[in-house]
C-alpha cells in the first residue's frame, strides 16, 4: 500500500485518516518521504485501510457485532418463542455487512427547477 495507491483510491478518506491521526490539515505541505511513513503507519481500521482492503466495517466493529449476536441468540435459545421458531432476533453482522440499497438521487439543470421542487417539498 504506497501513498500513491491511497491517494488514488480515496484521498478523501486518507485526507480524513492524516488529519485525525497526526493533525495534518494540509498534507502538500509534508515532505513526500515523510508523508508515506505516516500513511503507511496508519492503523488498519484508518478510513483508507479498511476501505482498500474491500471490508464495509473494521474488524474490531465485527466482532463485537459478532459478539452481541451470539449474546443475543444464546438468550433466544432459552425462550419459548425458540421452542417455535419464532421472533429470531436479528444480527447486526448481518445489518452490517448488507450491501446498502441505493436511493434515487434527484438533480436539477437550473435553480429554477429547484425552487419549484422545493416549494412542493416544503408546501411554500
Amino acid at each position: 500500500m504506497t501513498l500513491a495507491g491511497m491517494l488514488a483510491y480515496d484521498r478523501e478518506a486518507l485526507i480524513c485518516d492524516l488529519a485525525e491521526t497526526y493533525h495534518i490539515l494540509d498534507y502538500k505541505s509534508v515532505p513526500v518521504e515523510v508523508l508515506s511513513i505516516l500513511a503507511a503507519g496508519l492503523r488498519d481500521d484508518s478510513r483508507i485501510k479498511v476501505k482498500m482492503s474491500g471490508s464495509k466495517i473494521s474488524l474490531d466493529r465485527l466482532l463485537m457485532a459478532r459478539m452481541v449476536d451470539s449474546l443475543a441468540l444464546l438468550v433466544w435459545s432459552k425462550t419459548e418463542d425458540a421452542q417455535k421458531g419464532r421472533n429470531k432476533p436479528k444480527m447486526i453482522t448481518e445489518l452490517l455487512t448488507a450491501e446498502p440499497k441505493e436511493e434515487a438521487v434527484k438533480t436539477y439543470s437550473t435553480p429554477e427547477e429547484f425552487e419549484s421542487a422545493w416549494k412542493m417539498i416544503t408546501g411554500g
